[in-house]
């Protein structure tokens, strides 16, 4: 007997005992014969994103995130049920390119240097796929990152970029130039941002997944309205897209010879007194 909170991520999930009309069924088992049919493919493709293990972590992460619910009042508890009853439908989904995102459901937190946040909260189910995305595309992307970018990469910390900052003062970096890109989650431009994916992305479905969570819009006080620029704060994708839009940054400054500092939309470049950077 599984546990509750279980849920097999296979192409064989829980068809026996469910509430399904024949057509679903007959849909379902024709979609999970392909699946099987298909052979594994490597690398940045939407099979990737749905292989089982990987499934399997973002599900656990999401669980251990726990978050709000979204638009459609789904709870982390509740989304393992909803999964072993409609994973197949949405597996087929995400591999012919129909799968659509719902709109993220708008917040405001109040921010430490005063006034307020937005985030944009993904459904939980669309958590689950944007953080499968996330983890195909950093493990091939953030290799790729500047030694200098510390914010939102696996084995890097606040911690580390404060020790990178004290480094360059002891070495005689002394003066400091704070850069922050006001409200940069709210303003990446998508046509801009979608252009450096597609340099590292060539599988049509995931491109299009990713364009579909940038569009989905946003939910506020019942109205949705469209998303034609950012990338919303909430969704375990968005910290990464901003990390491959501000890479350029990185890749210029270091061009240039400076030494800097950045973590997420925040950037500290330092220089000699009466020298450069």
């Amino acid at each position: 007997m599984r546990q509750k909170n279980q849920v097999e991520l296979n192409s064989d999930t829980g068809a026996k005992g469910e509430a399904q009309s024949a057509a679903v069924r007959e849909t379902e088992a024709s979609a999970a014969t392909a699946s099987l049919e298909r052979p594994a493919v490597a690398g940045l493709s939407m099979e990737a994103v749905v292989e089982r293990e990987n499934l399997k972590k973002a599900l656990a992460q999401v669980k251990r995130n726990k978050g709000a619910a979204g638009v459609d009042g789904m709870t982390v508890n509740e989304l393992p049920a909803h999964l072993k009853e409609h994973w197949l439908t949405i597996r087929a989904q995400l591999l012919d390119g129909t799968y659509k995102p719902q709109p993220v459901r708008r917040v405001e937190i109040p921010k430490a240097s005063g006034g307020l946040r937005p985030l944009g909260i993904p459904t939980v189910l669309d958590r689950v796929i944007q953080q499968a995305v996330m983890q195909v595309l950093q493990a091939d992307w953030d290799g790729t990152f500047s030694e200098t970018s510390f914010g939102f990469r696996p084995t890097r910390s606040a911690h580390q970029a404060v020790e990178r900052a004290q480094a360059y003062i002891a070495s005689g970096h002394a003066v400091v130039v704070d850069i922050d890109l006001e409200k940069f989650f709210d303003r990446v431009n998508h046509d801009v941002l979608m252009g450096l994916v597609a340099k590292r992305v060539t599988d049509k479905r995931l491109l299009k997944l990713i364009r579909g969570f940038l569009n989905a819009g946003v939910m506020e006080g019942g109205v949705v309205s469209p998303t034609e620029e950012g990338t919303p704060q909430g969704g375990p994708l968005s910290p990464l897209l901003s990390n491959l839009m501000l890479d350029v940054l990185d890749k210029e400054l270091e061009k240039r010879g400076h030494r800097f500092v950045r973590y997420a939309d925040d950037c500290a470049p330092r220089r000699r007194e009466g020298g450069v950077m």
